[in-house]
C-alpha cells in the first residue's frame, strides 16, 4: 500500500508539473535600462495574473520565467537558456531594441515564438521572421508623429510656418536613438523643414555642454531628442544652466514618459516639454477603452502611480498574445504561430488606443504613438485631439 501510495504521490506530482504554462520574460531588470524594463514587466505580470485568475490557459497555471537582459551578449545568453533549460514556449520582451534585435535571433533558429512589445527599431520585423510578432508602433512611427507634430501642432500654436523653424535632431546612439533620428531626418526632408542640426551622442554621454553649445549657435528653434533617462536629465539639468530655452522640445519616449525623470530634473524645468511614446495614462478614455480599468490594477498591484506608459503597452501587448495562445489548436510553435497571425482586433479597441493585425513581417499595423506634454508635473494627451484631455502650451 505504501509503495501504491508513493507511485500515486509521484503521478500527482508529475501532473501539476505538467499543468504550468511556462514563458519567458526577458527584460533589462538591471543596469542602465532597469527602470523601464522594469515598468516594462510590470504589464506582462499584471496580464499574465489577470489570466491565472481567471483560469490559466486550458487550465494551465501561467508561470513567467525571467531572464535578464542587461546588454546583448547577456540578451542572447538569456534567450538561449530561457529556451534550452527552462523549456519555455514563447518569449515576452523585451523593451531594448538591440537587446530584442540579437535575442530574437536566438529565438527564431530555435522556433520558439518570440513577442515584442515595447522596442521600436523597425529594424527587429525588417527581417520578416516567421515567429517574430510586436504589437508596439516602431521607430518611423515615432518619427512621423514627431514631423507631424512640429508642422500640425507646433507651427500652428506658435502662429509661424513650419518652414520657418529651425529644427535640430538629437540621439542618443544605440540601434534605437539611431533608427529613430534617421526616420526624422528622412521625414523632416520630406516636409521640407530646415534642419540645422543632426548630432548623435553616446547613451552614457556624461557632459552635452559642447552639445547644447552647438544648439545654441544653431539658434535651434525645435529640438527632437531620442533618449533613455539618464542623457534626458542631464540635457535639461545642462540646457538649464546654459539658458537654452528652444521653443519647442520633442522627445521620442525613453526618459521623456518617466515621473522619476520629472521628479529628477523638476516641474519647473520639465514642464512644457513634448513628448511623442506609446499611450500614456491622461488620456480622452473613449479614445482608449480599458485605460481606467488597467490604472486602478496597478494601483492596487504596485501600491503606487505606473511609472510610465511602457506598463500599459506591454499589458496591451501581452493580453493579444495571451489571447491568441489561448485560441491556438495546441502550445506548438506553428499552431501558437497561426492563431497569432489571425488576430484581428479593430483600431480603438485596446487600451492604448489602437487596434492590432499583424503584417506578413509581424508587425501590428495597426499600432500608432501618441502626443503628450508635461503640463503642471503631469503627462497629458494633446495629440491627436480625439485622444486630447489639454491643449498645447508653448512659449512664443
Amino acid at each position: 500500500m505504501l509503495g501504491a501510495l508513493a507511485g500515486l504521490g509521484f503521478g500527482l506530482t508529475a501532473s501539476a508539473a505538467q499543468a504550468e504554462l511556462r514563458l519567458g520574460a526577458l527584460f533589462p531588470f538591471s543596469g542602465e535600462l532597469a527602470m523601464l524594463g522594469d515598468e516594462s514587466w510590470r504589464g506582462l505580470e499584471l496580464a499574465v495574473e489577470e489570466r491565472n485568475a481567471a483560469g490559466g490557459i486550458r487550465g494551465e497555471k501561467i508561470v513567467l520565467v525571467r531572464g535578464d537582459a542587461v546588454d546583448n551578449n547577456q540578451a542572447v545568453a538569456e534567450a538561449r537558456r530561457l529556451i534550452s533549460v527552462n523549456s519555455v514556449r514563447a518569449i515576452f520582451g523585451t523593451y531594448s531594441s538591440a537587446r530584442s534585435q540579437v535575442a530574437s535571433q536566438v529565438a527564431e533558429l530555435a522556433r520558439i515564438p518570440y513577442f515584442e512589445m515595447g522596442a521600436v527599431s523597425d529594424a527587429i520585423t525588417d527581417r520578416k521572421f516567421r515567429y517574430l510578432f510586436r504589437t508596439n508602433p516602431t521607430a518611423r512611427d515615432m518619427a512621423a508623429r514627431s514631423i507631424e507634430m512640429v508642422t500640425n501642432a507646433v507651427a500652428p500654436a506658435l502662429s509661424v510656418e513650419p518652414k520657418a523653424l529651425r529644427v535640430a535632431i538629437i540621439h542618443e546612439d544605440s540601434l534605437y536613438g539611431t533608427t529613430v533620428g534617421r526616420f526624422q531626418a528622412a521625414l523632416a526632408r520630406e516636409h521640407g523643414l530646415n534642419i540645422v542640426e543632426t548630432l548623435p551622442y553616446p547613451a552614457n554621454i556624461v557632459d552635452m555642454s559642447s552639445l547644447i553649445l552647438r544648439l545654441q549657435a544653431a539658434r535651434a528653434d525645435v529640438v527632437l531628442q531620442t533618449s533613455y533617462q539618464n542623457d534626458t536629465v542631464l540635457f535639461f539639468r545642462q540646457a538649464r544652466e546654459a539658458n537654452f530655452r528652444p521653443r519647442a522640445i520633442i522627445g521620442g519616449g525613453g526618459g521623456y514618459s518617466l515621473r522619476e525623470t520629472m521628479q529628477a530634473v523638476g516641474q519647473d524645468v520639465i514642464d512644457g516639454a513634448l513628448n511623442i511614446d506609446f499611450t500614456q495614462f491622461a488620456i480622452n478614455p473613449a479614445a482608449a477603452p480599458g485605460i481606467e480599468a488597467f490604472v486602478a490594477a496597478y494601483r492596487a498591484r504596485y501600491n503606487m502611480e505606473p511609472r510610465s506608459g511602457h506598463s500599459l503597452g506591454n499589458y496591451v501587448g501581452a493580453k493579444v498574445f495571451l489571447d491568441a495562445i489561448a485560441a491556438a489548436k495546441s502550445f506548438s510553435a506553428d499552431d501558437i504561430r497561426a492563431a497569432v497571425a489571425a488576430v484581428d482586433v479593430p483600431d480603438g479597441q485596446t487600451a492604448e488606443g489602437w487596434g492590432v493585425k499583424f503584417g506578413p513581417d509581424g508587425q501590428n499595423e495597426r499600432a500608432k504613438m501618441m502626443g503628450m506634454q508635461w503640463q503642471d508635473g503631469r503627462l497629458v494627451t494633446v495629440f491627436p485631439p480625439n485622444a486630447a484631455v489639454s491643449e498645447m502650451r508653448l512659449r512664443r
